[in-house]
């Protein structure tokens, strides 16, 4: 049973089921593919009935870098 089930989720109520975020999901060595207890070797992408939500297994995407400005920019 899940801690997580109940509650109001980090990313949102409507997350896609997907393996790389499964409580019974690990990464493995190679980094693309899934190593499931219930299912063995899965796509990152798969999802099964036993999926239960794990929010500190998502990785955040990378904000983009910033332009950078000079003070030629804000000349009139």
């Amino acid at each position: 049973m899940s801690l997580f089930k109940n509650s109001k989720k980090l990313f949102g109520n409507n997350i896609q089921p997907a393996c790389e975020y499964c409580l019974h999901g690990s990464i493995s060595s190679d980094n693309e593919m899934i190593l499931c207890e219930r299912k063995g070797v899965v796509s990152p992408y798969y999802s099964c009935n036993k999926f239960i939500y794990m929010p500190t297994k998502r990785i955040p995407k990378r904000r983009p870098n910033l332009p950078q400005y000079t003070a030629e920019d804000f000349k009139l």
